[in-house]
C-alpha cells in the first residue's frame, strides 16, 4: 500500500523559510562582510530564466546578508559587530528539481559559484557563500509525501523541514516514524540532513542519516538529474552511489529528493538515569551494554562537569538512558541495561525528563557570544578502544589554551564499535569586557577589528587547531554529524590523507567548472584562496 501524505495544515507541502541565530546589529541591509574572497556576479540572463520558470529570486542587500550566513557559532559573534561572513550576488528559490538541474548548467557553463543550503541551521558555515555568486535556497523544494507502508519507505522532497516530516508520518496511515532527531529539527531540512550526514538524538536505535536513505535525485553540474538506490533493500551493482552523495555538502550535486526508510510508530517506551564515579567506567559501561546487542536509542553519558552544569548532579556523571520499540523489545533492552548498570548509582527517571525538555535550547549560544564569550562544540568519533585517552587528550588540550574557561564532554551517540564525543569549550579575553565595533555597512569590505574581535577569532583557531591535532593523533573522526563546512574545511586534507586526493578527483570529474559550493571540504578552488579569519 502507498500512501500520499495531503500538502498544508502544517504537512511538508508548504515552505518554510530558515530562521537565523540571531539578528544583525545595525540591520541585515548595513552589514559588512567579513570574509573577503572576490564575490562573483550573477548574468541577468540566469535570473531572468529562473524568474520565468516560476522560481524567486532576492537581490535586496538584507535577504542576500541573512543567505550569508548559518548558525556557525564564529559568525554569530560577527553578527554581534553587524557583519556577516559573506553576501551572494543572488538569492534563487527553485521549486522544482528540474529549475534546480537547468541552473546549475547555467552557472557551470558561465563560471558562477553556486551555494546549496536548507534550513542553515549547519554550524561549520557549510552554507556560507564564500566567492558571492548563487545562495540556492532549497526550501522550495517542498511538495507531498508518499510513503509505501508495505515496504516501510518514505519519499521526501528535499527542501522538507524535519519537524512537518515527523508530524506528517506519525499521521499518516497507522502512524509512522522516521526516528531521526537532530536538535536542530525545527529548524533543518532533508536535504540538509543527507548534505551533511546528520545525526539524530535516537540514533543508536535508528541509526544516523545514511542509515536511513535508500535512494536520491541528485541535480548534477551538467544540468542532469540522476538517481540512485531505492529500488530495492540491498545490491550489488558497483558502489553505493547514494552515499558517495551522502555526506557531500553540495560539492558533488545537489540533492532534491529523498528515500527515507521509516518505522513504525513504537509502541512502549523505557527510561532509566545512573551516576557514575567516573567517566571512564560509564563509558565502558557502555560498550558492554552494545556489546551485548542492546541498542536503546538514547544512551548518553556525561562527565562531571556536565553532569551538574545541566542537571545539577554533582560528585558523579550521569548515564540518560531511553528507549522506544516493541514491548517485548524494549523490556529486553532495558534488562541489559540495568544489568550492565548495576555497580552504579540510580537516579530519578525525572532526569530522563529534563534531557527531554532542554535537549534542543541553544538558547545560551547567542547571549554568550555577545557577551564576549567564544563557545563551540566539536563532535568526534573514535572506536572505544581509544575513547578514554582521547577524551583525556581533548579536554586537556583546550585547557591548555590561554583564555580557556570551561572544557567538558558527554557521550551523545553510541554503537557497537565506538561512540561520538561531544566537546564543549568556552574561552573568555583576559580582562576584556568582550565590546566590539560596529560594520560599515553595504556591501563593504571587512571593517577593523576590536580587540575584543581579535581575541574571539584568534581563540577559536587556537581551540579548533588544538582539538583537532588531538583528535587525528588518536586516529579518530574529526566530526560526527556536523560535517566539515568552511569551519573544517583546513583540517580535511590531513584527516583523510590520501582519500582526500580521491575527492577532489571526483569533484573534478563531476564539477568540472568547480562551481558546486566552491571553498568546501577543503577542495581547492579556481575562486581563489579560501579566506579565514
Amino acid at each position: 500500500m502507498t500512501a500520499a501524505a495531503p500538502a498544508g495544515g502544517g504537512a511538508p507541502g508548504r515552505r518554510r523559510a530558515p530562521v537565523p541565530p540571531t539578528p544583525i546589529d545595525g540591520g541585515a541591509e548595513a552589514a559588512a562582510q567579513r570574509l573577503g574572497a572576490r564575490a562573483v556576479p550573477v548574468p541577468r540572463a540566469i535570473l531572468d530564466r529562473v524568474r520565468q520558470e516560476g522560481g524567486a529570486v532576492e537581490l535586496g542587500l538584507g535577504p542576500r546578508a541573512e543567505a550569508g550566513r548559518d548558525w556557525w557559532p564564529l559568525a554569530i559573534g560577527w553578527a554581534a559587530r553587524g557583519q556577516v561572513p559573506a553576501r551572494p550576488a543572488a538569492v534563487v528559490r527553485p521549486t522544482s528539481a528540474a529549475q534546480v538541474a537547468r541552473l546549475l548548467a547555467a552557472c557551470a557553463r558561465d563560471l558562477v559559484p553556486v551555494t546549496a543550503m536548507g534550513g542553515r541551521s549547519g554550524v561549520c558555515g557549510g552554507a556560507v557563500p564564500v566567492y558571492g555568486g548563487v545562495a540556492l535556497d532549497c526550501t522550495g523544494l517542498v511538495g507531498e509525501v508518499r510513503l509505501d507502508e508495505a515496504s516501510l519507505v518514505a519519499e521526501v522532497p528535499a527542501g522538507t523541514n524535519g519537524r512537518e516530516l515527523e508530524e506528517t508520518l506519525r499521521g499518516t496511515g497507522e502512524g509512522y516514524t522516521l526516528g531521526h532527531w537532530p536538535q536542530s529539527i525545527d529548524l533543518s531540512t532533508v536535504g540538509g540532513w543527507l548534505a551533511c550526514r546528520s545525526a539524530g538524538q535516537y540514533s543508536t536505535r535508528y541509526g544516523k542519516i545514511e542509515d536511513m536513505v535508500a535512494g536520491l535525485e541528485v541535480a548534477l553540474a551538467d544540468g542532469s538529474l540522476v538517481h540512485t538506490g531505492a529500488s530495492a533493500p540491498r545490491a550489488a551493482t558497483g558502489p553505493d552511489l547514494t552515499q558517495l552523495f551522502t555526506g557531500s555538502e553540495g560539492v558533488l550535486g545537489v540533492i532534491t529528493r529523498a528515500w527515507l526508510r521509516v518505522h513504525p510508530l513504537p509502541a512502549a517506551e523505557s527510561r532509566r538515569a545512573y551516576s557514575f564515579a567516573t567517566f571512564e567506567e560509564g563509558l565502558d559501561c557502555c560498550r558492554r551494554v552494545l556489546r551485548r546487542g542492546a541498542t536503546p536509542a538514547v544512551l548518553r553519558l556525561y562527565d562531571a562537569a556536565e553532569s551538574e552544569r545541566t542537571y545539577a548532579h554533582p560528585g558523579g556523571c550521569v548515564l540518560v538512558v531511553l528507549d522506544e520499540a516493541d514491548p517485548a523489545i524494549c523490556a529486553a533492552t532495558l534488562a541489559v541495561v540495568d544489568d550492565e548498570c548495576a555497580a552504579a548509582a540510580r537516579l530519578d527517571d525525572e532526569i530522563v525528563a529534563h534531557w527531554l525538555r532542554i535537549r534542543n535550547d541553544v538558547s545560551v549560544l547567542a547571549p554568550s557570544w555577545r557577551g564576549g564569550i567564544v563557545v563551540d562544540t566539536a563532535e568526534v568519533a573514535g572506536r572505544w578502544a581509544t575513547l578514554p585517552a582521547l577524551c583525556r587528550d581533548v579536554v586537556a588540550a583546550l585547557r591548555s589554551i590561554d583564555g580557556t574557561i570551561a572544557a567538558s564532554v558527554h557521550v551523545s551517540h553510541a554503537y557497537l564499535d565506538g561512540a561520538c564525543l561531544y566537546f564543549t569549550f568556552a574561552g573568555r579575553r583576559p580582562g576584556g569586557d568582550g565590546d566590539g565595533g560596529v560594520g560599515d555597512g553595504g556591501d563593504g569590505a571587512e571593517p577593523e577589528a576590536s580587540p575584543a574581535a581579535t581575541f574571539e577569532e584568534s581563540y577559536y583557531r587556537r581551540a579548533w587547531d588544538a582539538l583537532t591535532d588531538a583528535v587525528v593523533a588518536r586516529d579518530a573522526a574529526i566530526s560526527h554529524h556536523h560535517g566539515v563546512g568552511l569551519s573544517r574545511g583546513r583540517f580535511l586534507a590531513h584527516a583523510l590523507g590520501g582519500a582526500h586526493d580521491v575527492l577532489v578527483a571526483l569533484k573534478r570529474a563531476l564539477d568540472p567548472a568547480g562551481v558546486l559550493n566552491p571553498g568546501k571540504l577543503g577542495i581547492p578552488t579556481r575562486f581563489g584562496e579560501v579566506p579565514w579569519p
